[in-house]
């Protein structure tokens, strides 16, 4: 385990709007607010047409190769998440949506680009303090967070 300490900064209450991109909108936000690091919350509709990252294709090997799911309908969603900055100081959201529709449910990272159905609503929590970033792992390709 690693870790480190952060203090709570400023929180920000947000509406996304329909059809904007949760990623690049909360990404955008934290670069014209300044938020270099953070913590959220996200509850609302996810539409049509919105992609999830649900898993690798098999769990030990490498190169990793993700696994996409297509949202077929619009969808009631939660999630949580974090921004971190990554190794050129770009905000990187890094949250995982739980989708459900009926008896269906999904569980996924919206990095592929998850679509707002009318409105989600965001609580984010800025973390001062703290130097946390997300760098290259050359093992899984990944940007890991590095507290």
């Amino acid at each position: 385990m690693k870790y480190s300490e952060a203090q709570q900064g400023r929180i920000f209450v947000i509406r996304l709007e329909d059809g904007e991109i949760v990623h690049e909108e909360l990404e955008k936000f934290a670069r014209s607010h300044a938020i270099e690091r953070a913590q959220l919350i996200i509850i609302g509709g996810a539409d049509k047409g919105s992609r999830l990252v649900v898993g690798p294709e098999e769990s030990r090997e490498l190169p990793v190769m993700p696994m996409t799911h297509e949202l077929y309908d619009a969808h009631e969603i939660t999630g949580t998440g974090t921004i971190f900055p990554d190794d050129n100081g770009n905000p990187v959201l890094h949250l995982h949506m739980a989708c459900g529709r009926e008896e269906n449910t999904v569980t996924g990272c919206v990095r592929n680009g998850v679509l707002v159905w009318h409105v989600m609503e965001v609580i984010l929590t800025e973390l001062l303090e703290n130097s946390a970033s997300r760098q290259p792992d050359p093992l899984t390709g990944f940007k890991l967070l590095v507290p």
